[in-house]
């Protein structure tokens, strides 16, 4: 950020009275600029024994299979952002069932919420956002085609909370270690 939303003017980073972290503040009307993580939200749709993925038809990890999710917009909630998303990216109307992950993926700056969801019926279609959408039995997901370290977890998740009958919430904090790897920290909440 270089200059001021409010009033147009330069912007420095400092640390304002009574905070602790570096904010862009305007040296003319003294304006605080937050910056605060994005929302994801999505959905694991599921019908019968498959969960429905969709191929990116947008970057980034253009052609590369995900779940529905995108960034949540001002005034939904997150379940209303998660369908959709849904919608948009598959043509697919999916009911909530609960909130499933929760990943913090600290070194980009946000917050991932996938919600675990019905497909009432096996009908959705491509969109804009997508070059293909298909539904996948567990020994049909293309692992090596994933395009988020989230969706892959989410998706192992499920696959094997569903051998248990149980999907506790999860909470998953992802960063990038000294070497660029990512490191996982995983926390359950029945």
């Amino acid at each position: 950020m270089k200059y001021c939303s409010n009033c147009g003017a330069v912007v420095e980073q400092k640390i304002p009275a009574g905070d602790n972290r570096h904010r862009y503040v305007c040296n003319n009307c003294h304006t605080v600029h937050y910056e605060n993580p994005c929302i994801i939200a999505g959905c694991l749709p599921v019908y019968q024994d498959q969960v429905l993925l969709c191929k990116r038809a947008i970057e980034p990890r253009y052609g590369l299979w995900t779940l529905p999710a995108g960034f949540m917009e001002n005034g939904e909630s997150t379940e209303q952002a998660a369908m959709r998303e849904t919608l948009e990216e598959a043509n697919a109307s999916v009911n909530i069932l609960s909130l499933y992950t929760v990943t913090s993926i600290l070194h980009v700056d946000q917050v991932q919420m996938i919600y675990l969801a019905e497909m009432p019926e096996p009908d959705f279609s491509i969109s804009e956002e997508s070059l293909e959408v298909r539904l996948f039995t567990e020994d049909e997901i293309p692992w090596n085609e994933l395009a988020f370290p989230t969706i892959k977890n989410a998706l192992q998740f499920f696959f094997s909370d569903r051998k248990e009958g149980k999907f506790p919430l999860r909470h998953i904090a992802l960063s990038r270690g000294p070497e660029g790897e990512l490191c996982c920290e995983m926390g359950t909440h029945q």
